[in-house]
């Protein structure tokens, strides 16, 4: 079965520890849930594009995919499957199981793989490096270890009474032991990172790796070997120029070092905490602070030195220099683009560019802002609004249609009728003043446009004076003036003040044709249109 290939996302960031940092294969791997040949391939794939860092940096996904695998991999050797050395050991427990019985089940299964001596060469192989424990190297600047203290503080509510468990955060550098601790309310991400960033800040520099926990706020898929780190840790420890190595789950020899700083911490600052209360965070950290302080300058019997001297000697020249903009934290989602070309987040909607309908996006939420990502690339950003149910919409992100639809504003049309005349600029006032929306005139004003296209500005203007004097509001009125010609017709006289005249037609039978005949006994004959009176 073909294996998976790698999200570009995570190609890169392979690229980054090894060239950018200089990590080890095992280190990368062990950061970003690979095997070492994962590593070893792609660095390989990469050299042979004629690839380096910056020219990583400047390519977009699609192209550093096409890059690196283009072409298809030749077939390399076949390898014979691996007897499950686990399997077997725990088999082996049971009465009656023998080796040569295993190795006989395993041939079942694989019929191309080893023979009994190599099988049990490797299975003895594997027996002889169990359980063994390593002597860890802890050099200068190298790496950070980080943990939660299993004792809680606690606060003390002033208004109820209440009492609340805190959380104990401690960070110790490897070769000096060097240890910083506070407390916060949760141990959620931006907690975490949070304290990520003043520990940092109190050594005064970052160190090469962050040996953590596999806990959720660090690590969203924990595994004895794929770890998928969160994702907004994983953006920390890129600004921060560092790597995250977490350790394996079950096993705090990974970070020993950490779990005795626990231990201290919990002996030299919790424990002396025990007869004070506390009733805010800031009052027991400063408390914290000042026990921190004693810890760190305590001379330890083994070394013969305090942490702060050790950090002052090894770490504290091996740190690397901290960035120059701190860290923002920032939140991300992933949201799938609606057919409005807007994408939903905390009840809010935000545009991106609509040819992206019904693509999915990567969105970073921080406290002022709102980026959406589409396969690497920033194709959006917006101030931050939780207002829920409304939108923000930038106008370059609508089709050219929406555009023109969006750029008509009353304003903008009353200031296109006052260059043709007038009685133009009247009749569109007019029209827009009638509606219960100004909106809906103005399909109405842009049919007036159309017909100063066709009939000539004059024209129009002669049919909009006359549409005003019979007290039309509408297109089709005008349309029907300039169809018929009416617009060359004299106006009718003005009526009088609180009257509107009567219209002048062939069968009004006039005021004469109600009046007594005359007494000779003549008819009286009705004249067309009006009498006199």
């Amino acid at each position: 079965m073909a294996t998976e290939r790698l999200s570009m996302r995570k190609t890169r960031e392979i690229l980054r520890l090894k060239w950018a940092l200089g990590r080890s294969h095992r280190e990368v791997a062990r950061s970003l849930g690979v095997s070492s040949g994962v590593v070893g391939s792609t660095v390989l794939r990469a050299r042979a594009a004629g690839l380096d860092w910056p020219q990583v940096q400047a390519l977009a996904d699609h192209a550093l995919e096409a890059r690196l695998y283009g072409r298809p991999e030749a077939a390399g050797q076949r390898q014979r499957p691996q007897p499950d050395c686990a399997y077997l050991h725990a088999e082996r427990r049971k009465p009656g199981v023998t080796l040569e019985l295993l190795h006989l089940e395993y041939l079942e299964q694989h019929p191309d793989g080893y023979r009994y001596t190599r099988f049990c060469d490797l299975y003895r192989d594997w027996l002889t490096r169990r359980g063994l424990s390593m002597r860890q190297v802890h050099r200068a600047g190298e790496k950070c270890f980080v943990d939660y203290a299993g004792q809680k503080p606690r606060l003390i509510d002033p208004a109820t009474g209440e009492v609340r468990e805190v959380e104990l955060f401690v960070a110790v550098l490897g070769a000096s032991n060097y240890t910083y601790a506070e407390v916060t309310r949760t141990q959620q991400v931006p907690d975490w990172i949070a304290s990520h960033q003043r520990a940092f800040a109190y050594f005064g520099g970052v160190t090469g790796a962050v040996v953590p926990d596999q806990l959720k706020s660090g690590v969203t898929v924990p595994c004895r070997y794929e770890p998928g780190l969160q994702r907004t840790y994983e953006e920390f420890a890129q600004h921060y120029g560092t790597v995250i190595l977490p350790a394996r789950p079950g096993k705090s020899r990974d970070k020993a070092k950490v779990e005795v700083g626990v231990q201290v911490a919990e002996r030299w600052i919790l424990a002396r905490l025990r007869h004070e209360s506390f009733v805010s965070l800031g009052a027991l950290n400063a408390r914290i602070a000042e026990l921190r302080e004693d810890l760190n300058g305590r001379r330890m019997r083994v070394y013969q030195a305090s942490r702060r001297e050790l950090f002052e000697r090894l770490d504290r020249p091996a740190l690397r220099a901290l960035p120059a903009e701190p860290f923002v934290y920032g939140e991300w989602k992933t949201a799938r683009v609606n057919i409005d070309y807007h994408v939903e987040l905390h009840r809010h909607y935000y545009s991106v560019p609509f040819p992206l309908v019904h693509e999915v996006v990567d969105a970073r939420l921080t406290a002022t802002t709102v980026e959406l990502f589409h396969r690497g690339q920033r194709v959006a950003a917006h101030l931050r609004d939780d207002t829920p149910g409304r939108h923000t919409t930038d106008p370059a992100h609508m089709p050219k249609a929406h555009q023109r639809h969006l750029e008509w504003t009353p304003s903008r049309l009353t200031e296109w009728a006052s260059r043709i005349g007038p009685q133009t600029q009247a009749l569109v006032a007019a029209i827009l003043a009638d509606r219960p929306h100004p909106e809906q005139g103005y399909r109405s004003c842009l049919g007036l446009m159309r017909l100063g296209r066709r009939y000539g500005e004059s024209r129009l203007e002669a049919a909009c004076a006359r549409a005003l004097r019979v007290g039309a509001r509408s297109y089709r009125h005008v349309d029907s003036i300039l169809t018929h010609g009416l617009e060359q017709v004299p106006l009718p006289e003005a009526p009088a003040l609180g009257r509107r005249p009567a219209p002048l037609h062939e069968h009004l039978r006039g005021r004469a044709y109600y009046q007594d005949p005359p007494a000779n006994g003549d008819a009286v004959v009705p004249t067309s249109g009006m009498s006199a009176p």
